[in-house]
């Protein structure tokens, strides 16, 4: 019969796929060892696994004191008995060493000493031995029998399916982390020019700066910023983008502002200070781009404070696409609040999103915001936002995003225009 404690370590969410994370398994994998000690009346549980020549003890429990080892300890697999086990020396059950003359030659049957052995392999679903389940009392323990080393065996593979989720986790995580430092390293993101039109006047009066990336795999721009904060390097990819964007747009004249795409996170890092200072600060606007939501609108807002003092702009972006851009709205007071193409596509034939555009307007006119529509793909759209008083719109029907040398050509010819 197996301990109930046992039993429900067995049963915890810890073991469960989706549990609470590493720190709460680990405290229940020491949580097991203890309660299949204390059922097995030993002296001593603990999984080790196989470095090298060496084995690591990663979890023990232990009544003695002192403690023989403790986890991290590591000793020589030729010292002790885990790798006799899986080779299949030295049987798993030894309920007394002294009926065994071989275990007399081993080292840790003398130093410890052993008086009584359970031992099973710890197996991988690609079949590698990570190490072994074991305890061991310093007298032997004639009441260990088959139920005992089946219970041993069952709570080893639940050992090997944490295990093997833990190594593919690391393993994700150093593909993840690999991927962005390649980003990182060939100077991506690329930079492209989406126009931003006044309208009334066909002319460029602005850009913001999308980031895209040429290389593999294929992903869209939000998967890959999204992959870079799950492994600590958003603001340092944010950054490079940002510092790309305005490389490019050396030697283009204009009073055109840019907008450059920064998330909650990197404004309240700091980074963004310093790296903007090579442009007029007029001509910068900060769209505010995370769909998520702010912890501290507080801190944010501080941080903001100087960059608007010196005459940056603050922009929320895609503002109606849901709860969050609504936040930021509400809790930063933008200079510019952009309308998401969730809300202007079809907005010349979809009375709701007109509906909802129109409040939104009416929004910004109250609280003294400039309105950018984008997404903006027809004729008929454009109309429907120059009548509800939207002048200032991207989108495709009036260009494409641009490269640097392509952007300065169009600005060039607007001026011959003018």
């Amino acid at each position: 019969m197996i301990d109930r404690s046992i039993h429900d370590a067995l049963l915890s969410d810890a073991w469960l796929e989706g549990g609470p994370g590493a720190a709460a398994i680990g405290r229940n994998v020491d949580r097991m060892l203890d309660a299949v000690r204390r059922h097995l009346d030993m002296d001593v549980a603990f999984v080790s696994e196989f470095n090298g020549r060496d084995r690591v003890f990663r979890h023990v429990a232990c009544r003695l004191d002192p403690a023989p080892i403790r986890p991290g300890d590591s000793s020589p697999l030729e010292e002790g008995y885990c790798m006799r086990v899986v080779e299949g020396q030295i049987p798993q059950l030894i309920p007394d060493t002294g009926a065994i003359p071989v275990l007399h030659d081993i080292p840790e049957t003398r130093t410890l000493p052993i008086g009584a052995h359970i031992s099973v392999p710890i197996l991988l679903r690609d079949g590698r031995v990570y190490g072994t389940f074991c305890c061991f009392s310093l007298a032997s323990n004639l009441s260990l029998g088959q139920r005992d080393l089946h219970m041993m065996r069952a709570f080893a593979d639940l050992l090997a399916y944490q295990i093997d989720g833990d190594l593919d986790a690391v393993k994700a995580h150093e593909e993840k982390v690999a991927r962005v430092t390649a980003v990182l390293e060939l100077g991506q993101p690329h930079i492209v020019y989406q126009p931003i039109f006044r309208s009334s006047e066909r002319r460029i009066v602005g850009v913001e700066c999308l980031s895209r990336f040429r290389l593999e795999p294929q992903r869209t721009p939000d998967v890959w910023f999204a992959e870079a904060r799950e492994i600590g390097l958003g603001v340092r990819l944010e950054l490079n983008a940002i510092l790309t964007a305005l490389d490019g747009l050396r030697g283009i004249t204009g009073d055109f502002h840019v907008g450059l795409n920064v998330s909650p996170q990197t404004l309240i890092s700091g980074g963004v200070d310093g790296y903007i200072d090579d442009l007029d600060p007029h001509r910068v606007v900060l769209e505010i781009t995370e769909h998520s939501l702010v912890d501290d609108y507080g801190l944010l807002n501080r941080r903001l404070a100087p960059l608007r003092e010196a005459g940056v702009r603050v922009a929320v972006d895609d503002a109606g696409a849901g709860y969050a851009s609504m936040r930021h709205v509400l809790a930063i007071h933008p200079d510019i609040i952009k309308l998401d193409l969730s809300l202007t596509r079809g907005i010349d034939t979809d009375s709701p999103r007109r509906a909802l555009a129109a409040a939104l307007i009416e929004f910004a006119r109250q609280t003294q915001s400039q309105v950018v529509a984008e997404g903006v793909e027809t004729a008929s759209e454009l109309a429907a936002l120059q009548a509800l008083g939207v002048d200032d719109v991207q989108g495709y029907h009036l260009a494409r995003p641009l490269e640097a040398d392509a952007l300065a050509q169009r600005l060039a010819a607007e001026r011959l225009r003018a």
